[in-house]
C-alpha cells in the first residue's frame, strides 16, 4: 500500500511538471522601433512587428465594441512635424467569431512608418507609445503598450510599461509620471466590503446539504435506529433518553466543529485558501475524489484502521455519563469516515475560500447539525423509528449516486488548477461535456439500466428513483446549450467562466477589460473613463456566481462598455512575475513572485482588505469614487452602485 501511495504522489508530480511546461507567459507579438533619416530634415519612425504563426494584430481602424485597434500616440514632438502612420501592406478583412463582427488584421510580420520633418536645426525629440491587441482563434491578449523615446534619432531608455515592473507603482516614461505615483498609494475607503451574509448562508446551506447526504449513506443510516434504541433501553425514563440523545447530537456537532477549526488553524485560513488554487493540491484532491467515487461504485472499500474505532468503542463501554456519550459520538465519526470524508474535505476547501476562520466554522457546524439532528428527533419521537426505511439495497444506491456526484465535483478541482496556471486543458466546453455525460449516466442508472457489483436486482423503478432520474436527465439537457455559450447561471459557481469558451453564440456585447492594474489605469487616462477594479480569483465561488448573475447580464455589460475600464485582477494567478520584487508589510519582508501575489498585495496595501469578490471604482488618480462593493447577486443594485460611481466621477471632473 505504501508503494502504491508513493507511486501515486510521483504520478501527480510528473503530471504537474508536464502541464506546467505549457503554462509559460507567451509573447506572440513583438515590436522593434527605430528612426531612419532620408535626409537631414526628412525621416521616419519605423515599427517592425514580428507576429507568431496563428496570431494576428488588429488594424488601425476597427468598429466600436471590438478589440483595441493598433495606434501610435506621440507624447513628445519637440522640433519635428509628424505625419500619418502607414502600414507596409493592407490588413486582411475577416469575420471574427470571438467578437462576432467583421474585423481587419495582419496575420504575419508587418512594418509601420510614421514620417516626420525636422524643423529645429538644434535637434529634436520624439517619444510615445504603441497601443495594440493580439488574438488567435481561441483567445486574446490583454491590450498592451510599447514605449519609445528618441533624441536626435538615438534611442533613450524608457521606463517599463508592462505589468511586471520591478516594483508596484513603477513610474512609466511620459506624461503619466505624476499620476502613476498615486495609483498604488493607500486610500481610505468610505466603506469596506465585508463578506456578505449571503456568503455565510451559501456555506451553511452546502454544509447542511452535505450532512443530509452523509445521513443517507450506509455508514450512518443504520446507526440511527441502533443508537436511539440503545438510549431508550439504557434509560428507564423517556426524559433521560431524550437528554442523552441530545448530548449525543451536541457531541457530534462539537467533534466536527473542532475538527474543522483545528484543520483551519493548523494550516491557517489563508493557507487553505492558497492551497485551494495550488496545482498539486487540486490535482491530488481531484484524484482523491475519483478514487472515492470508484469506491462508492463498489470497486473496493475505504476504511480507517479498525483499531481506531475499536479503541473509541472500548472507551465508551468503560466510561459512564457524559464522557461515555462523547466517545460514542467519536466512534460514529470514525466509522462513517469512508462516507463523510469526501464531503467534509470538499466542504472545508470551499469554506476556506472565504479567507478567514468563519467559513470552515459555519460549514462544519451546519454539516454536523444535519448529521446530529435525526438522533435527537428520533429520541424525542421514538414512534418515528417504525416509519424509517429499513437498511437494504437502497443504501448502496445512495452510495452510487454519491459516486456520480463526487466524479462530477472532482472536475471542479481540476478546473481550478487549470484556470490558476492558465493551462487551457479543461475549457468550459470540455468541462460541460463531461458533466453532461456524467448526469446522463446517473439518470440511466436511476432508471435501472446500469447495475454495479453491489446493486440488488430491481424489477421496477420506484417513484422516487424515477423523479431523481428525471432531475438528473433534465439537468443534463439544461447544460447542453452551455456548449455554445449559454450563461448557465445556476451552475456559474462550478463551471469554468465564459471567457474560456471557444465558441459563443450568446455574446451580449464586449467591454474594455484588462488583467493588469497599471495598464488599466493608463487606458483610463487615455479614454477619460473611471476604472472598475474587480479583485477576483480562479478558485472564488462567489466571484463566478457574480459573473453569471450580474456581469453577464446585457444591462450591466452595456453599462461597462459605455462608461468603464474593467480591470479584473486574479489574486490566485500562479504565473510567475517576470520581475519579482520585495515589500515590507506588517514588519515582515515579503517576496512577491507571482502575478496573483502582486494583485493580492495591491488589495491589502491600497484598500486594506483581502476578501473576494471586491469591487471598487477609481478615477485616474487612483481615488475611490464611492464605497466598495462585495458579493451581491442583485444586478439592479449593482447597476445603481455603478451609477453612483459614474455620477461622482463626473462631478469630480
Amino acid at each position: 500500500m505504501r508503494n502504491i501511495f508513493r507511486n501515486l504522489i510521483a504520478l501527480i508530480v510528473v503530471l504537474t511538471a508536464c502541464v506546467y511546461v505549457n503554462a509559460q507567459i507567451v509573447d506572440p507579438i513583438r515590436w522593434e522601433t527605430s528612426v531612419e533619416m532620408d535626409s537631414e530634415t526628412d525621416g521616419a519612425l519605423v515599427f517592425k512587428v514580428s507576429i507568431d504563426k496563428g496570431w494576428h494584430l488588429y488594424a488601425l481602424q476597427l468598429p466600436e465594441g471590438g478589440p483595441m485597434p493598433t495606434a501610435v500616440t506621440l507624447t513628445k514632438t519637440n522640433g519635428i512635424v509628424p505625419g500619418a502612420l502607414t502600414p507596409s501592406r493592407e490588413p486582411l478583412s475577416k469575420f471574427d467569431t470571438q467578437f462576432d463582427m467583421d474585423l481587419a488584421w495582419w496575420d504575419a510580420d508587418v512594418e509601420f512608418r510614421l514620417p516626420f520633418t525636422v524643423d529645429n536645426p538644434d535637434g529634436y525629440e520624439i517619444s510615445g507609445t504603441v497601443s495594440y491587441q493580439g488574438c488567435n482563434d481561441q483567445s486574446c491578449l490583454a491590450p498592451a503598450k510599447e514605449a519609445f523615446d528618441f533624441v536626435d534619432g538615438v534611442p533613450v531608455a524608457t521606463g517599463l510599461v508592462d505589468s511586471e515592473a520591478d516594483a508596484p507603482g513603477a513610474e512609466p516614461a511620459g506624461l503619466l509620471d505624476d499620476l502613476a505615483a498615486k495609483w498604488w498609494q493607500p486610500v481610505a475607503m468610505p466603506q469596506s466590503a465585508p463578506v456578505g451574509e449571503s456568503s455565510w448562508w451559501y456555506i451553511f446551506l452546502w454544509g447542511f446539504i452535505g450532512g443530509l447526504l452523509a445521513l443517507l449513506t450506509p455508514c450512518v443510516w443504520p446507526m440511527i435506529p441502533l443508537t436511539v434504541s440503545f438510549f431508550l433501553k439504557k434509560n428507564g425514563s423517556k426524559a433521560k433518553s431524550i437528554r442523552d440523545a441530545t448530548i449525543y447530537g451536541a457531541s457530534i456537532v462539537v467533534i466536527y466543529l473542532v475538527l474543522g477549526l483545528a484543520i483551519t488553524m493548523a494550516f491557517g485560513a489563508s493557507k487553505l485558501n492558497d492551497l485551494a488554487t495550488n496545482a498539486v493540491f487540486n490535482i491530488a484532491f481531484f484524484l482523491l475524489l475519483v478514487v472515492f467515487a470508484v469506491s462508492f461504485f463498489g470497486a473496493f472499500d475505504i476504511k480507517l484502521p479498525s483499531r481506531w474505532s475499536n479503541s473509541m468503542d472500548g472507551r465508551a463501554e468503560r466510561t459512564t455519563g457524559l464522557i461515555s456519550i462523547f466517545f460514542m459520538a467519536f466512534t460514529l465519526a470514525l466509522v462513517s469516515f469512508s462516507c463523510t470524508g469526501p464531503i467534509i474535505g470538499t466542504l472545508l476547501v470551499e469554506a476556506a475560500s472565504m479567507g478567514d476562520i468563519t467559513g470552515p466554522a459555519i460549514g462544519m457546524g451546519a454539516f454536523a447539525l444535519a448529521l446530529a439532528l435525526p438522533f435527537t428527533l428520533f429520541a424525542i419521537f421514538p414512534s418515528w423509528l417504525k416509519e424509517m426505511p429499513r437498511s437494504g439495497g437502497w443504501l448502496n444506491s445512495v452510495k452510487v449516486i454519491l459516486g456520480f456526484l463526487e466524479l462530477a465535483l472532482s472536475l471542479k478541482f481540476l478546473s481550478v488548477a487549470d484556470l490558476s496556471y492558465g493551462w487551457g486543458i479543461l475549457d468550459r466546453e470540455v468541462f460541460l461535456s463531461l458533466w453532461i455525460v456524467i448526469f446522463i449516466l446517473l439518470g440511466v442508472y436511476l432508471l435501472g439500466k446500469i447495475r454495479f457489483s453491489h446493486d440488488s436486482p430491481t424489477d421496477h423503478v420506484s417513484i422516487p428513483r424515477f423523479f431523481m432520474a428525471l432531475v438528473s436527465l433534465g439537468f443534463a439537457v439544461y447544460l447542453i446549450p452551455g456548449l455554445w455559450g449559454a450563461p448557465l447561471k445556476a451552475t456559474s459557481a462550478f463551471v469554468p467562466p465564459l471567457y474560456t469558451q471557444d465558441f459563443n453564440l450568446y455574446s451580449t456585447g464586449e467591454y474594455y477589460e484588462v488583467d493588469d492594474y497599471d495598464e488599466g489605469m493608463r487606458l483610463a487616462v487615455e479614454m477619460g473613463r473611471p476604472v472598475l477594479v474587480d479583485f477576483s480569483g480562479h478558485g472564488c465561488v462567489n466571484c463566478r456566481k457574480m459573473e453569471g448573475a450580474v456581469f453577464d447580464t446585457p444591462e450591466v455589460r452595456q453599462m461597462l462598455h459605455d462608461s468603464f475600464i474593467l480591470v479584473k485582477l486574479m489574486v490566485d494567478d500562479k504565473r510567475q512575475l517576470e520581475h519579482p520584487f520585495t515589500v515590507s508589510e506588517n514588519g515582515r519582508t515579503i517576496d512577491i513572485t507571482t502575478i496573483g501575489e502582486k494583485w493580492s498585495y495591491l488589495q491589502r496595501h491600497k484598500f486594506g482588505t483581502n476578501t473576494q469578490p471586491y469591487y471598487v471604482i477609481l478615477n485616474q488618480e487612483g481615488l475611490p469614487m464611492n464605497s466598495a462593493a462585495g458579493y451581491d447577486e442583485n444586478a439592479v443594485k449593482f447597476m445603481e452602485w455603478l451609477g453612483s460611481g459614474i455620477a461622482r466621477y463626473n462631478e469630480s471632473n
